[in-house]
């Protein structure tokens, strides 16, 4: 299984939503809560090439992006085979 981070601050409704998407597709993934660990958010927007909104998601250390994102190679199929590796 894919190892899958999540940077994401609560009440996010796109942090939400990528979770439930990835809950949907049984994969597990760890998350960073950047307000309660403030130290994080520079080491996101560096592995995140200067993204700096919420959700930032990587899998297997490669950079995803956002929901949006997430939700895009979900729809092309690309998603399941990143989350079997």
């Amino acid at each position: 299984m894919a190892n899958i981070e999540m940077y994401i601050k609560p009440g996010c409704p796109y942090c939400h939503a990528a979770a439930r998407l990835l809950d949907n597709k049984k994969a597990s993934y760890s998350t960073v809560n950047i307000l309660a660990q403030p130290n994080k958010r520079p080491e996101m927007i560096k592995r995140a090439n200067g993204g700096s909104t919420v959700p930032q998601i990587f899998i297997d250390g490669k950079h995803i992006g956002g929901f949006d994102d997430l939700n895009a190679l979900n729809a092309r199929g690309k998603l399941d085979p990143l989350l079997a590796a």
